[in-house]
């Protein structure tokens, strides 16, 4: 389990990252994706159909019990995290998608995620000391919504503050896990080496499986390849930190411990896997630039 230290700083730390990804807000980027909300829409039936039906159809095909159950149902119905938007740029995606799905799936979190919770470890059959107040996720996600009005306040009163807000918030997204990592797998190894498989397909398989269904809907639903790619990172890749927080805010003593297992492991997966599917969606994106080069270079060579 965390420390109350570690609590606290783990707090402080997604505060700061709530402020830079309201920082990376504009009052006109809501106008704009309300213009055009096919693509967010989208992204939010991924965010909340998927992803919490996927955490909870696995706890039970895997068999998990009670507390590491609720862990995966948590991580399941978590909004997107801003390290997203990281792996978006460096996939080539549509970064502006990514950031708006991040940011509409966080405000939208406050009413769904709590009610989500609440539905899916109910049908899981999870009750007494393993159940996830809702009150408690609700109150966490209210108090979060403050730094993200101010950031996005900030960026309005001055851009170059805002962005330098929303550089350190997005990279600070990345820190938080290596500081989970760091943290809490030295003192934990020995239940990690005991850790039967099933908790490991879980952790890795949530978030995996999460981007393979995002990009499938999302080209049923006749999004363009790049934008599926965009809509299936940030389907898969949640906001582990999150989780952790509400876990440590909830939980105490041995029951933390095991239900923050697969929120620290998806966690460490998720970056591992979501550099391997970066890569391979990047070297598609280039494929497919090269192919529309081709062919303006073909046409223009056939008017002659």
């Amino acid at each position: 389990m965390l420390t109350e230290t570690e609590t606290r700083l783990l707090g402080l730390m997604m505060a700061v990252i709530m402020l830079g990804m309201g920082a990376s807000l504009t009052f006109r980027d809501f106008l704009i994706a309300f213009r055009k909300p096919k693509g967010v829409l989208i992204g939010l039936l991924c965010q909340y159909g998927i992803m919490p039906f996927l955490g909870y159809a696995m706890a039970l095909a895997l068999g998990l019990p009670p507390a590491l159950a609720v862990g995966l149902i948590l991580m399941g119905c978590m909004p997107g995290g801003t390290t997203s938007n990281i792996f978006a740029y460096f996939s080539k995606g549509v970064l502006a998608l990514s950031i708006m799905m991040t940011s509409v799936s966080t405000l939208v979190a406050v009413a769904l995620v709590p009610v989500l919770i609440d539905f899916y470890s109910g049908r899981a059959g999870i009750t007494g000391e393993f159940v996830i107040p809702a009150a408690n996720v609700a109150q966490v996600l209210v108090v979060l919504l403050v730094p993200t009005v101010v950031g996005m306040i900030l960026r309005k009163v001055n851009p170059n503050i805002g962005a330098t807000i929303e550089l350190i918030g997005g990279l600070l997204g990345v820190v938080v896990i290596l500081f989970l990592i760091v943290s809490w797998v030295p003192r934990n190894y020995q239940l990690l080496m005991t850790t039967p498989w099933p908790v490991y397909f879980a952790a890795i398989g949530l978030g995996l499986i999460g981007i393979a269904l995002g990009f499938g809907l999302s080209r049923l639903l006749r999004q363009d390849a790049n934008r599926s790619r965009t809509i299936a990172l940030e389907t898969g890749i949640q906001n582990g930190p999150l989780a952790v927080l509400i876990v440590t805010l909830t939980f105490t003593g041995e029951l933390q411990q095991q239900v923050l297992l697969i929120p620290v492991l998806y966690s460490l997966f998720i970056v591992l896997s979501a550099t391997a599917v970066t890569l391979w969606f990047r070297r598609l994106a280039d494929r497919e630039a090269l192919a529309r080069d081709r062919a303006k270079i073909g046409a223009l060579v056939a008017a002659r």
